[in-house]
């Protein structure tokens, strides 16, 4: 399902852009009224936020249906007086089709990386726009026109070249997409789902879009930390080294100083050398305090301190996900909060680095798979280049992405991760 938000000033106009742009079939999930902030509040109206939702298969042949055929596009090319097919874009970026201009794809292709490099602004205008008559051009495998093709040997022609050229833009959409670390299991899969619905499809644009949805369809909906009726307790865990005690300080400072939450620590980590410390440090600053949990039992006492507060957020010890020993003393400090589940609510996130190789955060992530329904945080978004690995974990476990950090900055440099952004990075556009 591909799901999207739409702002404008009221809610009709926000539900109109939503239909505009993913069809009458869409359906509105959430209204959201967006008030605005800061000292020119007074001065500006607020917004509405819509989200609406549209099943995949429904953007696929809403894109599909408005494209006119080959022959269709003969004869308006014959009725124009015009023997060179033309690309009308209006006020969008040039896409020149390769395979209407009869180029050699094999001395050309530095022209389609380029068109991948502008990915951003080319995505921009193309989810923003509806796809139009007159910049879309697609052969329809019909009874009619497989005949003409058999008749007239220069449609054969510009059939196989579509064809071809089609092939070519997925393959370098591929690269692309192995460039930037994603599996090539994952992108051989994203690939041939989009090859099997676009079959011969010539139109990059077009393309380019379809895999760019598919992507982001695949990252899914962000988990974020909700507050309840019940005090939420929350679970860091991961490897050592990866960034927690510094990523539980910006959460808690975020729901601290903007929400004014009330917010308590624990920390069970008494293996690392001023752990205890750095956490101490960070809760002086925001005024909030702080329980060590030295066992199971601590744990316990630590819950009975902070009942009467709004978030609870635990600083467990960097386990090494080859030590079962320290494995087990995880699972029962979460099931202590576990068997409370009248008093307390409870969400898990696991922490991973972005420049772990990925090798190793499939084996941290089987280690961790028996504690269920967590989700992840990557931190050290700022440390590489190469963002494959957010998609290869999400693919791989299934679990929801949540948060990613991009630096040591307090309270800032985190964020709810950026699928779009994501996914136009993976396909080597700016985020």
């Amino acid at each position: 399902m591909i799901v999207k938000k739409f702002q404008a000033q009221t809610e009709t106009e926000a539900i109109l852009k939503a239909k505009e742009e993913l069809g009458s079939s869409a359906v509105v999930l959430n209204v959201k009224t967006l008030k605005q902030r800061g000292v020119f509040r007074l001065f500006k109206k607020d917004s509405v936020e819509v989200t609406a939702a549209l099943e995949e298969k429904d953007f696929i042949n809403g894109i599909n249906s408005k494209k006119p055929t080959f022959a269709d596009k003969e004869k308006e090319r014959v009725s124009s007086g015009n023997d060179t097919m033309k690309n009308i874009t209006g006020d969008r970026p040039a896409i020149n089709l390769v395979a209407d201009e009869k180029l050699d794809m094999g001395g050309n292709a530095a022209n389609i990386e380029k068109k991948l490099d502008s990915l951003h602004s080319l995505l921009e205008n193309q989810m923003s726009s509806r796809p139009s008559h007159s910049n879309s051009q697609i052969i329809e495998d019909t009874g009619e026109e497989a005949a003409t093709a058999e008749k007239d040997s220069d449609g054969k022609k510009i059939v196989r070249e579509r064809e071809n050229a089609n092939f070519k833009f997925l393959q370098l959409i591929y690269k692309k997409m192995v460039d930037n670390e994603v599996d090539s299991r994952y992108a051989d899969e994203i690939i041939g789902d989009i090859e099997a619905s676009l079959k011969k499809e010539s139109n990059i644009d077009s393309i380019l879009a379809a895999v760019y949805q598919k992507i982001i369809l695949k990252l899914g909906e962000p988990r974020t930390i909700k507050l309840g009726e019940k005090p939420k307790v929350i679970f860091f865990i991961g490897p050592t080294g990866v960034g927690k005690t510094t990523t539980i300080a910006k959460i808690a400072s975020h729901f601290k100083l903007e929400k004014y939450t009330k917010v308590a620590f624990i920390t069970s980590d008494t293996y690392r050398i001023a752990a205890v410390e750095q956490l101490n440090t960070y809760a002086s600053i925001i005024d909030c305090p702080v329980s060590v949990a030295y066992s199971a039992d601590e744990m316990d006492e630590c819950l009975n301190e902070f009942k009467n507060y709004e978030l609870i957020l635990v600083d467990t010890a960097g386990r090494s996900h080859k030590s079962e020993e320290q494995m087990e003393e995880l699972e029962e400090l979460i099931s202590r909060v576990g068997s409370r589940k009248d008093e307390f609510d409870y969400e898990i996130y696991l922490t991973l680095s972005v420049t772990t190789k990925y090798k190793d955060l499939i084996n941290i992530a089987e280690k961790y798979e028996h504690i269920k329904d967590w989700a992840i945080i990557f931190t050290k978004l700022d440390e590489t280049c190469c963002l494959g690995n957010m998609l290869n974990m999400k693919l791989f476990t299934g679990a929801p992405l949540s948060y990613t950090t991009s630096g040591q900055n307090v309270p800032n440099d985190i964020e709810v991760i950026n699928e779009q952004g994501l996914a136009k990075l993976l396909l080597g556009g700016n985020s």
